[in-house]
């Protein structure tokens, strides 16, 4: 039923590389052509061997050449008139953007995406994006405003036979389910997500699923050593293929595990681990998420209640800040846990997520004429979270647009989304 998985992200000279290269050796070789596209001045090509540096950047951590290769891919599209490689640059952006917790530019960037990807006929960018914008919305704590989205992902994806698609859109319910409480629901998602991903030999896909499983059989089953053994699993393959992220994210399960186990210690000495790589890739919600089970570990081992008390009310004025509605309610959990005061009920309330806001989900339906998009507005309120974009980015524009955001747009760009508006990959 499904074939091989494959990395549309590797495009023209590097079709070659393999969803399960290492991304050091995607970086080199996109380096290369890259640097060869430039000296021939094929401005098609230098896109599309940026867009596999900029995506190796990113999954490195390497956030700030991540930045600048995302937006020089979508400048090179933009003179070269490719619609669909403009695409794909705005997805790689708006991919960092969630990654570094600016989740308002990333629903613009990825809205651009998918609406540029319907204008040049590419369907599968066209997916990705509408996927990327479902993550960053369950991500949020929004689901359900895009518990639909990622049903109707699934799908598609299972009627195509994508089996790197269908495993993400698995996982993405599976942890909707985990989140909500239905873990029975969420360990057969993620089994199957981590089946599919191991005979399609997307050994990234397979080791998120592998997460999902061990934090399922610890929190449902408290078998702390399966779950532990899970991630020794997971984290083989993340450190053959340098997945920065994904092996950071696994370290903080590793410390959930621990926690949930009562080894205290262990649990304080992962999460530190943790909090130094999500750091040194300036991932925000895996550092909050890290100082959340290091100031609980810390507290069951005697640190003072006054200074726990002081780090979670930060945190959660970070968390509401970047907008994590489920992440919010975990603080409150912890403040309760350990007896520590907090605001009002009705701020409480307001704390829980009430105003994290989400973007509308989109007509994914296709469309055959003129008629406006449901993102057509999107493309001036991209341009307005930055701060040097001028015009309005549409194929053939040679005005500055988003592709020239400045670097702290992407990072500072405030994480409320504003009234009607709002990857793992």
């Amino acid at each position: 039923m499904y074939g091989k998985a494959f990395a549309p992200e590797y495009q023209g000279a590097l079709t070659t590389l393999s969803v399960n290269s290492s991304l050091v050796d995607v970086l080199a070789a996109g380096t290369e052509q890259l640097a060869a596209a430039e000296r021939a001045g094929a401005r098609g090509e230098v896109a599309r061997s940026g867009l596999a540096v900029a995506e190796a950047h990113r999954r490195l951590g390497q956030v700030g050449d991540a930045d600048r290769a995302w937006k020089a891919s979508y400048r090179a599209a933009r003179e070269a008139g490719d619609t669909a490689a403009m695409a794909w640059a705005l997805w790689s952006g708006g991919t960092l953007a969630r990654q570094r917790g600016a989740f308002p530019l990333a629903w613009r960037l990825l809205g651009l995406a998918a609406e540029f990807g319907e204008r040049g006929g590419d369907i599968v960018v066209r997916g990705y994006s509408l996927a990327g914008m479902a993550e960053t919305g369950r991500i949020q704590g929004d689901y359900e405003a895009v518990g639909a989205l990622h049903e109707q992902l699934l799908a598609e994806a299972r009627k195509r036979g994508e089996a790197r698609h269908t495993v993400w859109a698995l996982e993405g319910i599976a942890q909707i389910h985990r989140n909500t409480g239905s873990y029975d629901t969420a360990y057969a998602m993620f089994e199957e997500a981590a089946e599919i991903a191991g005979r399609a030999d997307d050994r990234r896909g397979h080791a998120w699923a592998l997460r999902g499983l061990a934090d399922i059989v610890s929190v449902r089953d408290g078998d702390a050593e399966r779950a532990l053994d899970l991630l020794a699993e997971a984290e083989v393959t993340c450190r053959e293929m340098n997945l920065s992220s994904a092996l950071a994210y696994n370290h903080k399960m590793r410390g959930n595990v621990l926690y949930r186990d009562g080894r205290y210690a262990e649990a304080r000495d992962v999460y530190t681990q943790a909090l130094a790589e999500f750091r040194a890739m300036s991932e925000p919600r895996g550092e909050a998420l890290s100082r959340l089970g290091l100031a609980k570990s810390l507290a069951h081992l005697g640190h003072d209640l006054d200074d726990t008390a002081a780090e979670l009310a930060d945190l959660a004025e970070v968390l509401e800040r970047i907008g994590l509605r489920h992440a919010r309610q975990m603080v409150a959990r912890a403040q309760a846990e350990f007896g520590i005061p907090t605001h009002t009920d009705a701020d409480a309330g307001a704390d829980a997520g009430a105003d994290v806001r989400t973007a509308p989900v989109p007509d994914t339906g296709t469309r055959t004429g003129n008629e406006p998009s449901v993102h057509s507005s999107a493309l001036a309120a991209a341009d307005t979270a930055t701060t040097t974009a001028t015009a309005t980015p549409t194929p053939g524009t040679p005005a500055t647009t988003v592709a020239e955001t400045d670097t702290a747009a992407v990072a500072g760009t405030p994480a409320t989304a504003p009234t009607g508006t709002e990857v793992r990959r």
